[in-house]
């Protein structure tokens, strides 16, 4: 099914106009959080749902920007890291009063009394917990990538349609003022026409850990439930905190993981919300670092082909080298020059003109950001929160956008590199059975493919 892109945007846009609230009245109050007391019906009572590491991220940033904030409840499968991010609370915020402790995390959904939950556990946990927080009627913040199949991240568009929740997904960057001010630039015309979009990603932890035989289950983990709907397995610490991204049950490695917040960067910038790509085609491989736990590609090159532009993804697990001397980002080619970003700040290289002797474009001068880019997207979803808007900084549907194209560049590697054709008509590959039979994921029981 061949779609065609939006007439892209030549002129200046306002931050607002970009559908970004910078929120620079709450961030005033985030050097402290202010030390008094918030009437319960103007508080914000939040449940988290993972709480290792970026869900109390997460929490802890929504809690620095305003003092309406108040954590009622975690959930966590290790007893562990649910009462050390406790303590660690309870230190940070001593005013925060009584947080409860839950194994189970349906007893922050039935909580009449909370009305907002992140989202913080592994990816394939992701659909399950946001329909059945949508069925509950919560607002949530959900991390990225927003699911770890297709299908999964279509049924929660369409779950959050339903239920008319206020929902937002923590793909950060769209709050950075770096980002910001880089979509200025492009949307005004000065780099020309923008033809090509590189993204790139080079992480030493991309390898995965060194392999280790499987071991007992530590003592306070609910393992069993931490696999959930996955495929029972033995414990492998390789598979659990910190490098379970690294295999394809739990998640899609580097793609999935940086790959969701560039291409991000890449569609917003190129104005294609709800367009997906003519053609995808993605290919690699594991070639190095093989005493390395993993499944997830090492190298792995991805071209998304629209109608006038393409998006090419490169990654190069263990490998810390990469184009200019930035470990991530994206560099935005146009026909006048070429915009380089990441979360540090963004630069400009004019492209050369043999008629003027001179370059093409006017100099633009190097800017770097003020790395606050979570701050600003936790306090922008406050805002809507209290302002029962939903037009958040970034929206299920941005977060299915970006969450799509990494699983499909996924999909096209590990069917060898086919050339994929999705139909947003349909939902479904063109022509191609085999990848239409890795849309769902196969929910072992009692788990069921949530329905709506």
């Amino acid at each position: 099914m061949k779609n065609t892109r939006r007439e892209f945007i030549k002129t200046s846009a306002s931050l607002t106009g970009l559908g970004i609230v910078a929120a620079n009245d709450l961030l005033a109050a985030t050097a402290r959080r202010e030390k008094k007391n918030v009437a319960a019906s103007d508080q914000i009572r939040v449940g988290l749902i993972g709480c290792k590491n970026q869900g109390y991220t997460d929490l802890t940033s929504m809690m620095r920007n305003d003092p309406s904030v108040i954590c009622v409840a975690m959930a966590d499968v290790d007893q562990n890291i649910l009462n050390g991010r406790i303590s660690d609370l309870q230190k940070e915020f001593p005013n925060n009063g009584k947080v409860e402790a839950y194994s189970d995390y349906h007893k922050i959904l039935d909580d009449k009394n909370i009305d907002t939950v992140i989202i913080g556990t592994p990816d394939h946990w992701h659909c399950l917990q946001f329909v059945e927080a949508c069925q509950a009627g919560k607002n949530i913040l959900v991390e990225k990538p927003i699911a770890n199949y297709i299908a999964e991240a279509e049924l929660m568009v369409a779950a959050a349609k339903r239920y008319n929740n206020i929902v937002c997904v923590n793909q950060h960057q769209r709050s950075g003022e770096e980002w910001i001010k880089a979509m200025e630039i492009i949307r005004s015309g000065v780099l020309g026409q923008i033809t090509r979009v590189n993204l790139w990603a080079n992480f030493a932890y991309g390898t995965g850990a060194p392999i280790v035989p499987d071991s007992p289950v530590p003592a306070g983990v609910d393992f069993e439930t931490w696999l959930g709907p996955a495929k029972k397995r033995t414990f492998n610490k390789n598979r659990f905190h910190g490098s379970w991204r690294m295999f394809w049950d739990y998640g899609g490695g580097l793609m999935t993981d940086w790959g969701v917040h560039l291409l991000d960067m890449g569609m917003w910038a190129m104005d294609a919300k709800g367009i997906m790509p003519n053609q995808v085609y993605s290919n690699g491989g594991r070639y190095a670092f093989l005493d390395c736990a993993a499944e997830t590609a090492g190298t792995q090159t991805a071209i998304f082909q629209f109608d006038d532009w393409q998006m090419v993804w490169e990654q190069n697990a263990g490998i810390q080298e990469s184009p200019y001397k930035r470990l991530y980002g994206t560099a935005f080619i146009g026909t006048n020059g070429t915009l380089v970003c990441d979360r540090d700040g963004y630069e400009v290289f004019p492209e050369w003109s043999n008629e003027k002797n001179g370059p093409k474009m006017e100099p633009i001068a190097k800017f770097e950001g003020d790395k606050r880019s979570q701050d600003r997207h936790t306090a922008a979803f406050i805002k809507c929160i209290k302002n029962n808007d939903r037009n958040t900084p970034c929206t299920i549907e941005m977060g299915r956008d970006a969450a799509m194209l990494a699983h499909m560049g996924n999909v096209s590697y590990r069917l060898g590199g086919v050339p994929l054709v999705y139909d947003s008509v349909t939902q479904r590959f063109v022509d191609n059975d085999k990848a239409n039979n890795m849309l769902y994921p196969k929910y072992r029981a009692p788990y069921q493919f949530p329905k709506i």
